[in-house]
This record gives structure tokens, sequence and C-alpha cells, in this order.
């Protein structure tokens, strides 16, 4: 598998564990406008060197999830701002269209440091 984006989380937003009670995870890069980054996992912006899309896998922690759906703005906001909704629910059709949908169990122990990726 090749990796086709990669960083690391460095701060977590005082509200961004909540949005994990409603099996989300919500990302955003450094240097996000401050009333956003308090929802937000926020990361050092990595480069996206492929496509998203169902099938591919995403990892968070060292857990790993299979993409299954992906929104029809997802792939632009990942790449311009590292902005990108996460749904843990294995849903095949995307909810809005920044959201990305994987299957697997919501993640734990989330801390800054956690290196988060999509691989291909």
């Amino acid at each position: 598998m090749q990796t086709i984006y990669q960083t690391t989380i460095t701060h977590i937003g005082r509200c961004a564990r909540e949005a994990l009670e409603d099996n989300m995870l919500i990302t955003f890069r450094e240097g996000a406008p401050a009333d956003i980054q308090d929802y937000c996992f926020i990361h050092c912006h990595g480069e996206l060197t492929g496509k998203l899309k169902p099938g591919i896998g995403f990892e968070l922690n060292g857990q790993h999830y299979a993409v299954t759906a992906v929104g029809d703005v997802a792939q632009q906001n990942l790449q311009e701002l590292g902005h990108i909704t996460l749904r843990f629910d294995g849903e095949a059709q995307a909810e809005y269209p920044g959201t990305v949908h994987v299957n697997g169990p919501l993640p734990q122990g989330i801390e800054p440091g956690c290196r988060l990726k999509f691989v291909a």
C-alpha cells in the first residue's frame, strides 16, 4: 500500500472531542481561524498525492479503517485546507460534500502526536 496523505495531529480544540460522541472527527490544518480551531483536530498539513475514494484505507493512531464513501468536495477541502470530516459509520453514500465515511470502531486515545494517513 502506498501512503497518499500523511499528517500528525499537533493540537486538539477544546470542543473537538465532542464530535466523537456523534461518530465524527473533524480536522483542519494549522493556521485555521480561531473559532474553527476549537472544534477540530489540528494537524501539520501534508501533501495529498492520490485520490480519496471508496476502497482506499485510512489509518489513525495505528488503527486501520476502510473508506466507504467520499463526498464531492472532500478531496479539495483536504488538499487546500487540511479540512475533512470523518464519519465512523461505514455508510456507502456521503452524508455531506466534505465528509469521508469509514468502516471501523470509533478511535480512542487521540492525542497530539497521533498520525493520520490515507493509503491506496
